[in-house]
């Protein structure tokens, strides 16, 4: 449910935008408000689950984001929704950082790359599923209707948590929580997300833009001095001295922004560009996810038998062979044509996702384990975020911004200047290319941090 909400609002985006009467950025926060506020919030999430426990954090989590999504379902006004969609962010934050945590603390230590495995193609099923399944319920339903359905699965998950999750994690003793470097890395990730968003707003947004980025560079200078300096730092930096650690993290930046923006770019071209309604542009993406999902688990388990890092390898070349592909596209290329390339593209994504992912969370001391888990999903909703504002910044260096804004929030093709599509295409074309580059890109973190293992006989240590 967690996965479904990050991308349930991208096809449904202009009836949401038409009902509620909002403009282009209204639009898009309403998108960025549950991944700003679920980034947020997670550094102080993976302390408060080492120290109090993930399973309680997780269960609280879990009515949060059920309540969140009964808010956002009830919204009369763009502002209304933006904010409720940011509570059921926190509650999301809560729900995702700890599953990560308590997969890892459960699990038998030569079968870790399959059951992340099983949890990552949970929560990117969900995501992916939102590009489907939102189709289909704005086909018969009002888009209020793409909450609705998380209420009664929410109320059961909360109860069911509460009932059969039992705590198994080494918990930490010291109980310290830095709130002065919660403060700061806060607004360091407010300032660099939120400077990101308006960077999407074409010219008019460049100058709070350029403000908010420069005030993130100095925020996360100050909040790195500082914590250098106390006995128990809300991130304890050391784990970033671990190859796996660093070199996995990064490398999920690179790869999120880019496979998650072409499925944003996909659907646009669909809907747009070829006249499809919201349900069918979703079944033609589904290609990519049933690769994706038929890959995700089996290369988690061959990472634990073989060791994780021909897989990253392997997984990121695919990925990038399939966008650069995508950059050959046009409007006369076949179906059959686009579907293979989105195949590839889920094979080189499935055969990415759980060993690197086993890679970080073997890598950090078991007590440091909630702190792993946030700093994977905080490098993955910065992606995320990058991913949408990187899209139409990218588009915006082809076609005129007002153009784009014009396509996206049009209702029928008919309103569009002539000329308007073919540069809109063009502008997909680069993207695709820029995205490709992006991708090949990742393949530097992923060797420097990879090193060939196979199952583990005791726990890693680091310093922490």
């Amino acid at each position: 449910m967690v996965g479904l909400d990050t991308r349930i609002v991208i096809i449904g985006l202009p009836q949401v935008s038409q009902q509620l009467q909002a403009n282009i950025e209204q639009a898009i926060w309403i998108t960025q408000a549950y991944v700003l506020t679920n980034t947020l919030t997670l550094s102080i999430i993976g302390r408060l689950g080492d120290i109090f426990g993930r399973v309680k954090i997780y269960t609280y989590g879990f009515a949060l984001f059920t309540v969140g999504s009964a808010l956002t379902s009830l919204g009369q006004n763009p502002t209304e929704v933006i904010v409720f969609r940011g509570v059921q962010g926190v509650g999301a934050a809560l729900v995702f950082t700890n599953s990560i945590a308590i997969a890892t603390d459960s699990a038998p230590r030569n079968q870790l790359g399959l059951f992340l495995g099983i949890n990552q193609i949970a929560f990117r099923a969900g995501a992916l599923l939102g590009l489907t399944l939102s189709g289909l319920i704005l086909s018969f339903f009002d888009w209020r209707a793409l909450f609705y359905i998380n209420i009664p699965i929410g109320i059961f998950g909360t109860f069911w948590a509460r009932r059969r999750l039992k705590e198994t994690a080494l918990l930490d003793k010291d109980r310290h929580i830095d709130w002065v470097g919660f403060a700061l890395f806060t607004a360091f990730l407010f300032c660099l997300m939120v400077g990101l968003t308006y960077g999407a707003y074409g010219t008019s947004g460049l100058t709070t833009s350029y403000a908010l980025l420069i005030s993130a560079a100095a925020l996360i200078i100050v909040f790195l001095v500082y914590e250098s300096r106390v006995d128990c730092p809300l991130i304890y930096l050391r784990v970033f001295r671990i190859r796996e650690v660093s070199g996995g993290l990064f490398a999920l930046l690179l790869n999120i922004i880019t496979w998650t923006g072409v499925l944003l770019l996909l659907s646009l071209q669909f809907q747009l560009v070829e006249n499809l309604s919201p349900l069918q542009a979703g079944l033609r993406i589904l290609p990519f996810e049933i690769a994706f999902l038929a890959v995700g688990p089996l290369s988690g388990r061959l990472a634990d038998k073989y060791g994780q890092s021909q897989f990253t390898v392997t997984g990121l070349v695919l990925s990038s062979i399939a966008l650069f592909l995508f950059s050959t596209t046009n409007a006369a290329t076949p179906y059959v044509t686009l579907s293979i390339y989105m195949v590839t593209l889920g094979i080189g994504t499935g055969l990415f996702v759980a060993p690197n992912l086993r890679a970080v969370m073997s890598s950090v001391p078991p007590e440091r384990h909630g702190i792993g888990s946030a700093l994977f999903t905080l490098f993955l909703n910065i992606g995320l975020t990058v991913s949408l504002n990187l899209a139409v910044l990218v588009m915006s260096f082809t076609a005129p911004y007002n153009l784009i804004t014009q396509i996206i929030t049009a209702s029928n093709t008919q309103s569009i200047p002539p000329g308007g599509i073919a540069l809109f295409l063009a502008s997909l074309k680069n993207t695709y290319f820029a995205f490709a580059i992006v991708n090949t890109l990742a393949l530097i973190p992923a060797v420097i941090g990879g090193r060939v293992k196979k199952v583990e006989t005791k726990t890693p240590v680091a310093a922490g």
